[in-house]
């Protein structure tokens, strides 16, 4: 009964907190991998790589801006370029303020912008049929019951927020302007600093010591968090309500929306990575083969009903899009060719040294 007890007051409230750390960790891993394709890619797509690193400062810099906003410190100035933002208070607050302000320069790019998408589908009236904390019939305030409300709540969220992509309609414009959010979303959710000359301290580590001493600056404050967190937590557990798991909750979707524009943003670029060893004009036939399939699919399923034709209309696309690129690196390159003619060389080499 004792372990019970502190399992209840002590360790059932760290359970959603460590889930949101967990797969905001993750998105940092994803960053990352995005940072090495566009390094990849930068020799021949140098004004790709400076529109992403506009994007990452233009999401920092309106983060930035609303935390003095939050603050009532208000702006002064606000400034931007491809490779530093810059935003100024109207009025110089200290001491907490301060404090949130930075936050949301170091922590806001993570979720701020997906949330503005979380708010779009909200407002929008988009069925994501998710599993709430307060449908759950039995609801245990220990740390593996928070655990798995939260974990339950995470997968329903994400099986349909993935539904809702590849049975997306892409010729509806609010659909196509979703899309596009999602990729700006990837490409920009932190400046990558590789737009101008190449700078190898930023990357995820960089970012870590940044949160690092933001927290260590004023561990008082992140003392009273956790505070708050905890009473917020006693108060829902009074209640009988998982107000506090779905909190959190809302957090890790974010985490998770953040997670799918990023792998969205990494398949586009390595696409664009692999059309580089094309022809010229095998590569613009690939970049084109996605609208025509897409909107030749959405044609005939128009004249032949089908229930999932949003759904066989993309993987029509992604299966045309995958076609193309074989044949054009099979055949109109060397890309395969160079193993199957080496193996060649070295029959004809043992056949010579026989003789």
């Amino acid at each position: 009964m004792e372990s019970s007890i502190i399992d209840i007051i002590v360790f059932a409230p760290l359970a959603p907190i460590l889930g949101v750390l967990l797969f905001w960790f993750i998105q940092l891993l994803f960053i990352e991998s995005e940072k090495y394709l566009l390094l990849k890619i930068r020799p021949k797509h140098e004004p790709l790589c400076r529109f992403t690193n506009f994007l990452g400062i233009l999401f920092q810099t309106i983060c930035h801006a609303l935390g003095y906003t939050i603050t009532k410190s208000g702006i002064s100035d606000f400034y931007i370029s491809i490779s530093y933002g810059r935003v100024a208070p109207k009025k110089d607050k200290k001491g907490v303020f301060e404090w949130i302000a930075n936050a949301f320069l170091f922590i806001g790019p993570f979720f701020v912008p997906a949330f503005l998408i979380l708010l779009c589908l909200i407002l929008t009236s988009v069925n994501l049929d998710v599993i709430t904390t307060s449908n759950l019939i039995e609801m245990k305030y220990t740390f593996a019951g928070q655990l798995s409300s939260f974990g339950a709540s995470l997968y329903s969220f994400s099986e349909s927020f993935i539904g809702l992509l590849i049975n997306i309609d892409l010729l509806h414009p609010g659909y196509f302007g979703l899309i596009l959010f999602l990729i700006f979303l990837g490409m920009g959710i932190r400046p990558s600093y590789i737009g101008e000359k190449k700078q190898e301290k930023v990357d995820m580590l960089y970012d870590l010591k940044n949160i690092w001493s933001l927290i260590t600056h004023r561990p008082l404050y992140i003392a009273i968090l956790i505070l708050i967190s905890y009473i917020f937590f006693y108060i829902s557990l009074f209640f009988k309500e998982n107000w506090y798991v779905a909190f959190f909750s809302i957090l890790a979707w974010l985490s998770i929306i953040s997670i799918i524009a990023i792998l969205i943003a990494n398949l586009i670029i390595y696409l664009i990575r692999i059309t580089d060893e094309m022809p010229s004009f095998w590569r613009y036939v690939t970049f084109f083969t996605m609208p025509f399939a897409y909107i030749f699919s959405r044609t005939v399923f128009y004249f032949f009903q089908n229930s999932s034709s949003n759904f066989l209309s993309l993987f029509i696309t992604v299966l045309s899009t995958i076609t193309v690129i074989f044949l054009a690196l099979r055949y109109k390159t060397n890309k395969f060719k160079s193993k199957r003619t080496i193996k060649l060389f070295k029959k004809k080499d043992k056949g010579g040294t026989n003789e």
